[in-house]
């Protein structure tokens, strides 16, 4: 795959978080895989709307890495493809926590410079999968897991109580159930 061979290129991608955020982010993800770095800094000319995205970093003839907690409509991802290959990026990857997947997104995906979309599966998306081949599927539940497999006699009541509550945040997406909720009556 892309992550540890020297070499490869990192993007940095900001989501809705401000640049210094996404620098942030995606420094901790280089360095972590040991590769190099660049960032998008996209401009807003309104809420939802992005008008322009200046790459800082050099992505030529590399693979880039665009990395985001969610992704809608993927109109952003979309445009900051466009940005990569426009300044000579081999091929484009997003990786996303939430693939979220409304509106028109599988046909922008569809026909977008994105060569690949990786999301977990904390949203349902199985019928997205069949009409996007470059759509592939990371199941978080062995993550999960192997934090108790680390430590099969000690297990931190935080880390318990925070994966229940993933787990329940998780059940309520898939059965359109209120996330809201969990705020005010979280399970213990």
């Amino acid at each position: 795959m892309l992550a540890g061979r020297r070499g490869r290129h990192l993007l940095g991608y900001s989501g809705n978080f401000t640049c210094s955020n996404g620098h942030g982010r995606a420094t901790a993800i280089a360095d972590r895989l040991d590769l190099n770095f660049a960032l998008i800094h996209k401009e807003r000319s309104r809420p939802n709307e992005v008008s322009r995205m200046v790459l800082v970093g050099d992505v030529q003839n590399k693979i880039a890495i665009l990395v985001d907690d969610m992704a809608d409509t993927c109109g952003t991802l979309v445009k900051a493809a466009q940005t990569l290959k426009k300044h000579g990026a081999q091929e484009v990857v997003a990786i996303v926590t939430h693939g979220i997947l409304s509106g028109n997104a599988i046909d922008s995906i569809n026909k977008s410079e994105i060569g690949r979309v990786v999301v977990t599966n904390t949203v349902p998306h199985d019928e997205k999968k069949k009409r996007c081949p470059k759509l592939h599927t990371i199941d978080i539940a062995p993550t999960v897991r192997s934090q108790y497999s680390m430590y099969p006699n000690y297990i931190p009541e935080h880390t318990l109580t925070r994966d229940i509550q993933l787990a329940e945040a998780c059940r309520r997406t898939h059965n359109g159930e209120s996330v809201s909720f969990l705020f005010s009556h979280a399970p213990t």
